[in-house]
């Protein structure tokens, strides 16, 4: 079996564990809208003001419904031994590694399309922009590929709960901030060369994390 085939592997795992339990993405879902509809509320103003903090409303339900999201990657498995039984299997910790990454993308993916949708009915913004729809994705890829290696990380700690937002979130913060610009420009119609210098960016941190996750996942799963 090669490299590919043992992360489709593990991906798929993700995924039809998911299906069978809900117990990932229904809790976040539902955390993100309770997010958006408080934000709704306390912002219920003109679309011009709206227009202003409507990216930060949005990357904000992302960010925490994402770290939310995260927490859960490795519980399931260290709680019923699944994780040292994949440790033990022919598997490198790398495939572990792009796999684990690739099903909490998918499943930030699937949040965040619902998120857009009810953040569109409920702001009237425009969210489905080509431009919009590429920032969060870009960052959606750096985001879940150091949340997947910090969420390995906090696993082995009595308060991983904790453990993971205080490490993670620093790190991310450039990320976030990024993507809040861009996509401010985007909501408000801006060119794709106001919002290329984000773009690049996001990017740049996009192969950066991921290069360096991927070195150091072997060293950060197995101790």
């Amino acid at each position: 079996m090669n490299f590919w085939r043992k992360v489709a592997a593990i991906t798929w795992k993700d995924i039809l564990t998911e299906l069978r339990t809900k117990e990932i993405i229904f809790t976040v879902l539902i955390f993100a809208i309770l997010v958006i509809v408080i934000f709704n509320f306390a912002f219920g103003a003109t679309k011009e003001a709206l227009a202003l903090v409507g990216p930060g409303i949005l990357w904000v339900t992302f960010a925490f419904s994402g770290v939310l999201s995260l927490n859960r990657s490795f519980v399931s498995e260290k709680e019923s031994g699944g994780l040292e039984g994949l440790l033990a299997a022919p598997v490198s910790p790398e495939a572990i590694y792009v796999g684990k990454t690739l099903g909490n993308l998918i499943s930030m993916v699937v949040v965040e399309a619902a998120v857009l949708v009810i953040f569109s009915l409920l702001f009237d913004l425009p969210v489905f922009s080509a431009m919009l729809i590429l920032v969060t994705f870009l960052t959606t890829i750096g985001f879940v590929a150091v949340g997947t290696l910090f969420s390995a990380l906090a696993i082995n700690t009595r308060a991983r709960d904790m453990v993971l937002p205080i490490l993670f979130f620093p790190v991310v913060v450039p990320l976030i901030i990024s993507a809040v610009k861009a996509s401010g420009v985007a909501m408000t119609g801006g060119t794709w060369s106001e919002a290329s210098g984000w773009l690049q960016m996001i990017v740049a941190f996009d192969v950066v994390f991921l290069v360096v996750s991927y070195l150091v996942f072997a060293t950060v799963i197995e101790e």
